[in-house]
């Protein structure tokens, strides 16, 4: 099941930061880690991805290098101590919607049709 856009667009930052924090990744290598690492719920597209890199870039969120060395060049992005924080406080909010959730009986509960 993939989140509707409106979901995505709120959980796909903290997503690719939480990613991130695991260590420096290229593009390819988020969309893959995000899609595994979510059961594809979180799949996004490079071009869904690439804007969102640059938008936490420009905030400051991620830094980027390109590394020259192999067959081709490629761009890898990682978490800076701002990023760090950002993650730190999103997962809080994270948390807290996850408990409402669980308070108002939704959290954890089968989908229609008995499915989870």
């Amino acid at each position: 099941m993939k989140l509707e856009r409106e979901l995505m667009r709120g959980a796909a930052p903290t997503a690719v930061m939480q990613v991130l924090a695991g260590g420096e990744k290229y593009g390819y290598e988020l969309v893959e880690a995000l899609a595994r690492q979510s059961n594809g719920v979180l799949g996004v597209g490079q071009s869904t991805l690439y804007p969102l890199l640059y938008n936490l870039e420009a905030k400051g969120l991620v830094t980027s290098r390109v590394d020259e060395t192999g067959a081709r060049p490629r761009r890898f992005y990682r978490l800076t101590p701002r990023g760090r924080r950002k993650l730190a406080d999103d997962t809080k909010q994270w948390q807290s919607l996850w408990e409402a959730f669980r308070s108002l009986g939704l959290a954890g509960q089968p989908a229609a049709g008995g499915a989870r």
